[in-house]
């Protein structure tokens, strides 16, 4: 259930797009496809999570701002821009749009990493430990 309301939560992702080059076909193929979930889950009474973004970070990043004369910044902040401005246009209704470099991915990434840590150390320490 959501926090503000007693409607149950659905959440709903696309792939976090590799922001190397600009989006094709298949991203807003996928995009609206998604789109139409989160409209159906609404109808249905869901308070619906509805996340996509931008991959920012890796080897083809490089290449491609190496290519295009800018730094991985320049081109990631040009392409998530382009990304997210053909969504409005299109009318997805997505809730969050998620980039990888964001200082917000960045701690929710290290909250994630932290809870999985502690919980291994858990297992480990206890019965998982014990059951060797």
């Amino acid at each position: 259930m959501s926090q503000a309301d007693s409607r149950p939560t659905f959440y709903l992702t696309t792939p976090i797009y590799y922001a190397n080059a600009r989006p094709h076909v298949g991203s807003a193929y996928t995009t609206l496809v998604a789109d139409t979930v989160a409209r159906f889950k609404r109808m249905q009474g869901y308070d619906v999570a509805f996340l996509t973004g931008t991959d920012e970070h890796g080897e083809n990043i490089a290449r491609a701002a190496a290519k295009a004369g800018l730094t991985p910044r320049q081109l990631v902040d040009r392409n998530s821009a382009v990304f997210r401005a053909l969504w409005d246009e299109l009318g997805i209704s997505y809730t969050h749009f998620i980039r990888t470099t964001s200082a917000d991915h960045l701690r929710a990434v290290r909250r994630l990493l932290l809870r999985c840590r502690i919980r291994v150390q858990g297992l480990l320490s206890g019965p998982l430990l014990r059951a060797r």
